[in-house]
C-alpha cells in the first residue's frame, strides 16, 4: 500500500493526470469503487469495474491541492510506528462553504457572498489506529478561536501573516486547505497525513448518489426564523431518510437543534456521519454496476484532496485500510471547549482538549477498549548539548489556572526561584498568567535549544516526555501546570488514558441517537 503524504508541490493542472503506474493496471477491470463518506468528506470503501479510459477519466475528475502550506519547520512530528511497523493515519475532513459557482451560491447564501474567500465550516480530524482496530473522529466547532500560522498561497505566492485568536474557519481562505491543515497541526501537535474537502454542491450530489441517510429528530422541526435565519430544514418527528439539499440543510442546521449553537450542529453532523457509514456498509444496492458507476462519477467530482490521495488507486488503497475498522469501534467526539467571554465564540478547554489531542497523538483508542500499555517508549536525549546551567535563559509562566479555579498567585515566581537556587541564574518569572495547562511542560522553539530545555526539565524532576518543541515560544519556557500548584518537588501525575466526558463521545454503532428540537422551532 502506498499512502505517502503530499510533497507540497501543486501540479500545473489542478484536475491532474492519472498516476502512471495505476493507469497501466488494465487487468483490474472489475475494481470496486464503493464509496463511503464521513460527513462532508468522501472515502472509498470497496471496488468497481472500470476500464483504463474510464479510470483515467475518474482521475481527471479529482481536484488536488497541496497538503501543507505553512512553514515546514513548524510541522508536527510524524506519527511513530508500532512494534509491528504499522503507522496510524490522520486525515483532515473539511467542508467548504465556497460560493464560487452558481450552484454553490444557490445552496450557500446571500448574493453578496459570491466569490468571497471560502471558509472551512466543517472540520473533522479522522484518526485511524496503527493496527486498524479502531477509528477516532475529533470535530472542531466552526466558532472556535485559535491561532492561525503563517501560510503561503501556492497559486499566487501571497503570504498571509500569522494571526492569534481568530475564528478557525478563516484558515481556508488563507491559501487553501493546506492552511487549515497547518492550523490543526499548530493547535494539536498531531501530524496530518492527508486531507479531503467537499463543498455545498458536492454534499448534495453525494447524498443523492448514496440514496439517502436516515436521521432522527424528537419533534417536528422547521429551521427558519422571521428574520430569515435558519437552514430551511423541515422534518417530521421520528426517523427520515434524507438526501440532496435536505442532507445539506441537516448538516448546516444551527437554529432548531438543542440550544441553537454550533455545538449542537456538530452533534447533528456526528449523527449523520454514523448513519451514513452504516448505510454504505449495509447497502446491497451498491453491488449494481450502474449504481456504482454513478456514485464513482459523483464522488470523484465532489472532492478535493492532497496530492498523496490524488488518484483512484490511492483512494482505493485508503479505502481498504478504513474498511478494516469495525463500525462498533468508531468514536465521534467534539473538541472540549469553553466560551470566550461574552462573544459567543469558543476556545479549546485547555485540560480536556489537550487530553483528547494527546490520546490521538499517542494512538490510544477513544472508546477505552485498547489493551493497557505496559511500557512507554522512552524519549531520546537531545543530540544538542546543553549550555552551562547559569547560561540557560528560562522564562517561567504560571499555567495553574483550571476551568474551576484561578491561577495560584506567585507560582511562576516561586518556581523561578527554585531554578535560580539550582544554578539557573537567568531564570525569570513572567508576571502575566499563561493559558491553563493540566500538566507542567517545558517548551523550546528550535532544535538548538532542545538540549537546554531537557536540562531544565531534568533539574526539576520533570520527565523528558514533557519537553515539547513549539513555535509559540521564543526561548526555553517552563509553564507550571495545575499538577504543580504547590510545593518544591515536582511529581508527575499518573497517566490518564480516558476520553474526557466533555468530548461528548458517540459510538459508530449507536442507532438510538436522535436530535432534540428547540421548542421555538417546532411546527404542527
Amino acid at each position: 500500500m502506498s499512502l505517502t503524504p503530499a510533497d507540497g508541490k501543486r501540479p500545473a493542472d489542478k484536475k491532474g493526470s492519472a498516476d502512471d503506474d495505476g493507469g497501466r493496471r488494465k487487468g483490474r477491470r472489475r475494481r470496486v469503487l464503493r464509496w463511503s463518506a464521513i460527513v462532508l468528506a468522501v472515502v472509498i470503501t470497496g471496488t468497481a469495474g472500470a476500464g483504463y479510459l474510464y479510470y483515467e477519466h475518474l482521475n481527471r475528475n479529482i481536484n488536488k491541492d497541496p497538503l501543507y502550506i505553512g512553514d515546514e519547520k513548524d510541522r508536527a512530528a510524524e506519527s511513530k510506528a508500532n512494534a509491528a511497523g504499522q503507522k496510524p493515519l490522520n486525515i483532515l475532513l473539511i467542508g467548504s462553504d465556497a460560493r464560487d459557482s452558481a450552484e454553490n451560491q444557490k445552496l450557500g447564501g446571500a448574493k453578496d457572498t459570491f466569490g468571497t474567500p471560502a471558509r472551512a465550516d466543517v472540520q473533522m480530524l479522522l484518526h485511524v489506529s496503527a493496527d486498524r482496530t479502531n477509528m477516532s473522529v475529533v470535530s472542531m466547532p466552526r466558532d472556535t478561536l485559535t491561532d492561525i500560522p503563517k501560510c503561503t498561497d501556492p497559486d499566487t505566492g501571497k503570504t498571509y501573516a500569522a494571526e492569534t485568536d481568530v475564528i478557525t474557519n478563516d484558515s481556508l481562505g488563507r491559501g487553501g486547505p493546506g492552511c487549515t491543515v497547518a492550523t490543526w497541526e499548530k493547535l494539536t501537535d498531531i501530524h496530518i497525513d492527508h486531507f479531503m474537502m467537499v463543498d455545498f454542491s458536492g454534499v448534495v450530489s453525494m447524498a443523492d448518489a448514496i440514496g439517502g441517510v436516515p436521521v432522527c429528530v424528537d419533534a417536528n422541526i422547521y429551521s427558519h426564523t422571521s428574520s430569515g435565519k435558519g437552514s430551511g430544514l423541515k422534518l417530521k418527528k421520528g426517523t427520515t431518510s434524507i438526501k440532496g439539499q435536505q442532507a445539506l440543510q441537516w448538516l448546516r442546521t444551527r437554529y432548531g437543534f438543542e440550544d441553537d449553537t454550533d455545538i449542537a450542529r456538530t452533534k447533528a453532523q456526528h449523527q449523520y456521519m454514523n448513519s451514513m457509514v452504516r448505510q454504505l456498509r449495509e447497502n446491497a444496492t451498491l453491488s449494481n454496476p450502474t449504481e456504482l458507476r454513478s456514485l464513482a462519477e459523483t464522488a470523484t467530482k465532489a472532492i478535493t484532496v492532497d496530492n498523496g490521495l490524488g488518484t483512484v488507486a490511492k483512494l482505493y488503497d485508503l479505502s481498504k485500510e478504513l474498511k478494516k475498522v469495525p463500525t462498533g469501534r468508531i468514536t465521534m467526539t467534539t473538541m472540549p471547549w469553553e466560551y470566550s467571554g461574552s462573544s459567543g465564540r469558543v476556545v479549546p478547554k485547555a485540560t480536556d482538549a489537550e487530553q483528547l489531542f494527546r490520546l490521538v497523538r499517542e494512538d490510544i483508542a477513544l472508546d477505552g477498549k485498547d489493551k493497557k500499555k505496559t511500557t512507554t517508549t522512552p524519549v531520546k536525549a537531545s543530540t544538542d548539548p546543553a549550555a552551562a546551567d547559569d547560561k540557560i535563559a528560562v522564562q517561567v509562566e504560571n499555567g495553574t489556572r483550571t476551568s474551576t479555579t484561578s491561577a495560584v498567585r506567585g507560582r511562576a515566581t516561586a518556581v523561578a526561584g527554585l531554578l535560580v537556587g539550582k544554578g539557573f541564574k537567568e531564570a525569570v518569572a513572567d508576571s502575566s498568567t499563561a493559558p491553563s495547562e493540566a500538566t507542567t511542560v517545558v517548551r523550546y522553539p528550535s532544535a538548538d535549544l532542545e538540549g537546554d530545555a531537557q536540562r531544565v526539565a531534568k533539574a526539576l524532576g520533570i520527565p523528558t516526555s514533557a519537553v515539547k518543541k513549539s513555535t509559540s515560544v521564543s526561548g526555553v519556557t517552563l509553564v507550571v501546570g495545575a499538577d504543580w500548584s504547590t510545593g518544591t518537588k515536582y511529581k508527575a501525575p499518573a497517566a490518564d488514558d480516558t476520553t474526557p466526558t466533555s468530548a461528548d463521545a458517540l459510538n459508530g454503532s449507536d442507532t438510538t441517537a436522535c436530535m432534540h428540537v428547540d421548542p421555538n422551532y417546532v411546527w404542527s
